[in-house]
């Protein structure tokens, strides 16, 4: 089923045609696209506003506090004689004493071998193996990195240093007794600069809650690398280091900077209590814990708070690596993981584009398909992408080979965003493996080959393919990837446009109040994609927020990042312009007379987080603050 005919039962019959399809206007100079599409042109006339559809009912209105319902999951349901343990555990009983050994603590062991579900980069496993670790492009020689945190790496190179994320790396380049020397010296010289854990969270890097939960949890499932020492002394030192990290999370994990780092913090509590001696009592402390984090974290659709597709990998990653733990020591993990597990995966297979990457919402780069395939081949989840997610936020709609993927819904709340982007009413266009409009991406990438420099202009709403006024954003981007205030409502409503000669259309209509403070002005955004995936047309309009508007003028500019590999050419009008795909088909893009079209460089980051330059068009001019509309078409020529 199409998402056309799915939203025509969900919403009831649309309109009999297009937004202004049918209505003329005055003639304006053509856009030649060369010798071979000098017939295919596209005038003012097949412009019109998109709003020009008969009055329509009200949209739901999402707000911060009601855009994600927390899905509710209630901790395993165990006999009076476990819940006793559990509690008694969480009084803090020691396990060696709730499993009858009085505090004789027991030889240190792992009880099984997990098997890794997830594979790492042979290219980062390469170049570990050659002395540097390697992160979005950039290297960094191992023998330079400070593991105590005294001089601070940029984000991504701490995250994957001190949760030994590189460890699937070195598992993937090669055999492992090529990679057990690697792995052993890089731990022994984290050892020597973390000999024991702090008093609490917050002292170095090293000791966040999520990137403890993500070490240990690492530990545990990559063990053959990192126990393979014939030296008892020092296998010994790291099942010591091992068993005081997991005691360091029973006491901390409710310390965690967010919601996903609790998470990865009671993965780790969780994957200890399988996989060490004395563990029921954590485990039984821990899953009760676990469940509960993941409950507050994810939406009722399956999105996570951050409205971030990293994390919402992140997330489905750490439940994979504790399922492959249940599976070492042949126990069903609670049906209430698997059941998460099963949610998390459509909302992210919603923001997939035709080349099977992701698009690039909330820091996000544009996650290579491979990897994303091999995250969801793990997960073990057979799904279609959700295509209304209200509640996450993101539209899809899919017409042939097109997908357009829209932010309808409020950023994430500052406690829960880590890269938080003003992204509200952006979208991004592809057809087949071709990206048409995308957004630049790559704020959590940046310390890679993106400098650090330009993190928070990622995040901005010119970085996205939206409207901006006055150069400011929608929302305000602060440090430490939070967001201050700015849209606190979205209203977005989703309908089915049903045709006969033309041909039906989805249409969906947003706005937001993130300049209403500051300009007195709603943006409302209106896109209609036709069945055939070949023809969007847009409406941009700002509609005062009380009856009567300002006076005066402010500056507007609608921004349209274009994929990579796109050639682009201006109408000698300078409302127009001409989209070459790499694959030889043409695109036309006509603006509505208003503002002047000008072509912008761009930045995008691209699958493996690295940067690629790329063209904007960029449309903009004065507007009156008494409100204003700006149509425009994107058409599929020949």
């Amino acid at each position: 089923m199409s998402d056309a005919q799915s939203t025509r039962e969900a919403h009831g019959q649309g309109q009999d045609s297009f937004a202004g399809a049918d209505r003329a206007g005055p003639q304006a100079p053509a856009i030649p696209l060369g010798a071979a599409h000098e017939d295919a042109v596209l005038s003012d006339a097949d412009i019109a506003p998109a709003d020009s559809l008969p009055s329509q009912a009200p949209g739901e209105v999402i707000e911060p506090g009601r855009a994600l319902a927390l899905a509710d999951f209630a901790p395993p349901s165990v006999g009076a004689g476990e819940r006793l343990l559990r509690f008694a555990y969480r009084m803090g009983v020691s396990g060696a004493t709730l499993s009858g050994r009085f505090g004789k603590a027991a030889k240190p062991r792992l009880l099984a071998t997990v098997q890794n579900p997830l594979p790492g980069s042979r290219m980062g496993g390469t170049a570990l193996r050659a002395g540097h670790f390697q992160v979005f492009g950039m290297k960094a020689p191992i023998a330079q990195v400070d593991f105590a945190g005294a001089a601070r790496m940029t984000p991504p190179l701490e995250r994957l240093v001190h949760s030994f994320a590189w460890l699937a790396d070195v598992e993937a380049c090669g055999p492992r007794e090529q990679g057990v020397p690697v792995a052993e010296r890089v731990l022994a010289a984290w050892l020597e600069a973390n000999p024991r854990p702090p008093s609490r969270p917050g002292k170095g890097p090293a000791w966040s809650v999520g990137n403890a939960g993500a070490r240990v949890l690492n530990w545990l499932v990559h063990a053959p690398l990192i126990l393979s020492s014939s030296e008892s002394a020092r296998r010994g030192r790291v099942f010591n280091h091992l068993a005081e990290t997991a005691r360091w999370l029973d006491k901390n994990v409710g310390r965690a900077d967010d919601l996903l780092g609790e998470v990865a913090g009671w993965c780790g509590i969780v994957g200890a209590g399988l996989l060490m001696p004395d563990g029921k009592p954590r485990r039984l402390f821990g899953e009760a814990g676990l469940i509960k984090a993941l409950g507050e974290m994810v939406g009722d659709d399956g999105g996570v708070l951050s409205r971030s597709p990293l994390m919402q990998m992140e997330a489905i990653g750490l439940l994979v690596r504790l399922r492959a733990c249940y599976q070492a020591v042949r126990r069903d993990p609670p049906p209430a993981l698997e059941a998460i597990l099963a949610l998390l995966v459509p909302p992210l297979l919603a923001l997939t584009h035709g080349d099977g990457g992701l698009g690039s919402w909330q820091g996000a780069w544009a996650v290579d398909a491979d990897d994303l395939a091999a995250l969801i081949a793990a997960s073990g989840v057979r799904t279609r992408p959700l295509r209304d997610v209200r509640q996450w936020g993101y539209q899809r709609v899919a017409a042939g080979k097109t997908i357009l993927q829209f932010d309808a819904a409020p950023p994430p709340l500052a406690r829960h965003a880590r890269s938080g982007c003003a992204s509200t009413l952006a979208f991004e266009l592809s057809q087949g493996p071709h990206r048409i409009i995308v957004n630049c991406g790559g704020a959590a990438c940046a310390g890679g080959l993106i400098p650090v420099r330009l993190e928070q202009g990622l995040r901005a709403t010119a970085a996205h393919s939206t409207l901006v006024l006055d150069d400011a954003n929608s929302t305000a981007v602060v440090i430490n990837g939070k967001l201050g205030s700015g849209v606190s409502e979205v209203e977005v409503d989703r309908r089915v446009i049903p045709g006969e000669r033309q041909g039906g259309a989805t249409r969906l209509e947003a706005s937001h109040n993130g300049y209403a403070s500051r300009h007195g002005l709603i943006h409302r955004r209106i896109l209609i994609l036709r069945d055939d995936g070949t023809e969007l047309r847009g409406e941009d309009l700002l509609v005062p927020r009380s009856g009567k508007g300002k006076t005066g003028k402010v500056g507007f500019a609608i921004r349209f990042h274009l994929g990579q590999g796109i050639e682009l050419r201006l109408s000698d009008d300078g409302q127009g312009a001409g989209l070459a795909l790499p694959d030889g088909t043409y695109w036309q893009f006509r603006a509505g007379g208003e503002g002047q079209l000008a072509i912008e460089e761009s930045l995008w980051a691209d699958g493996q987080g690295r940067p690629q330059p790329i063209q904007q068009l960029v449309l903009s001019g004065l507007v009156s603050r008494g409100g204003g509309s700006f149509a425009w078409l994107l058409k599929k020529m020949g």
